[in-house]
């Protein structure tokens, strides 16, 4: 989600574990953009790509509805690994919806992306921040970032960000007790009761979740907390004698998944949640996790994005 403001600006920043150059690629190189570029569901097919200053790319984005949305995106500045600048939006007969600067900064082997979306009015950045966000147009980004991970490790993660309005000891607070977390994570029309509620490194916990499709356990065991930054653990199904179980409505799933939770202040009160997650081996490595399962893991990101988006709705309107 875009730091909020009162301008004619839209902000975004994301810091991904990968060097700038191979952001940079990831940017620019047709055949890496075409694995992330776009809402979930969305692919993509690149016409032509001039990169340089009065250099376009024209483009389709082909909706899972099956709609195409011809692009043609106009650059203005080009300075390789750092700086993009381009009009967005355009079609033949359409001009540009906002005009896009997009800088790269390294550090440490991480690299800074910081977007500006500007537009003709703020009510014009307003209308087009409610649209990114119904479109899930912010997944965008979280795309990027599983594909850097994939070029990198070779490992398949899910990523999803949520900005919310609260500092970020409330928001730690939020996923740290389990009182509080009972009340926004489980999907609408559901509750969340916990049997265990153990939230502590080298501890876990047992909750049931219970709604019209039936009941599952879920427990969770926590590898890492460090108020209020981060916190890490694993989650598997299970059944009532917690021994491992089927997860609900899939053939084939993993039946451990790793995931971590980053917690960053943006502004006094303002924070950012990341959220990983992986399939996890024997000893956190891939030998205990088949390739059917990682696939299906794969397909099942655009589901776990609507999960995550109304549990971060549910926690939204909490800590507001």
């Amino acid at each position: 989600m875009a730091a909020r403001n009162s301008s004619n600006e839209i902000r975004l920043t994301r810091i991904y574990d990968a060097p700038v150059r191979a952001v940079w690629d990831a940017w620019t190189l047709p055949e890496q953009v075409a694995k992330w570029w776009g809402p979930r569901g969305f692919t993509l097919t690149t016409h032509g790509k001039d990169l340089r200053a009065g250099g376009q790319w024209r483009y389709t984005m082909h909706g899972p509805d099956g709609v195409d949305h011809p692009n043609v995106a106009t650059y203005h500045v080009v300075e390789p690994h750092k700086k993009l600048i381009y009009d967005h939006g355009a079609t033949d007969d359409r001009p540009p919806l906002f005009h896009v600067t997009a800088t790269f900064t390294e550090a440490n082997g991480r690299t800074t992306m910081q977007l500006i979306f500007t537009l003709p009015s703020p009510e014009a950045a307003a209308d087009v921040a409610k649209h990114i966000k119904q479109a899930g147009g912010n997944a965008t980004w979280d795309r990027l970032a599983e594909h850097l991970e994939e070029v990198s490790s070779g490992r398949r993660c899910f990523v999803i960000n949520r900005s919310l309005d609260a500092p970020v000891a409330r928001v730690f607070e939020m996923w740290s007790n389990p009182e509080r977390l009972a009340k926004w994570l489980p999907p609408p029309g559901t509750t969340m009761r916990f049997l265990r509620s153990q939230i502590a490194a080298g501890q876990s916990t047992l909750f049931v979740i219970a709604g019209h499709h039936g009941t599952m356990r879920v427990r969770a065991e926590y590898l890492a907390i460090d108020p209020p930054r981060r916190i890490e653990y694993t989650q598997q199904f299970v059944d009532e004698r917690e021994q491992l179980a089927p997860a609900p409505g899939a053939e084939t799933w993993p039946a451990t998944l790793l995931t971590r939770v980053l917690f960053t202040e943006e502004a006094p009160d303002r924070t950012r949640v990341t959220v990983t997650s992986e399939p996890y081996g024997h000893g956190g490595e891939d030998d205990g996790v088949t390739g059917a399962e990682v696939e299906a893991f794969v397909r099942e990101r655009a589901g776990m994005t609507l999960g995550w988006t109304s549990s971060f709705d549910a926690l939204e309107a909490l800590v507001q």
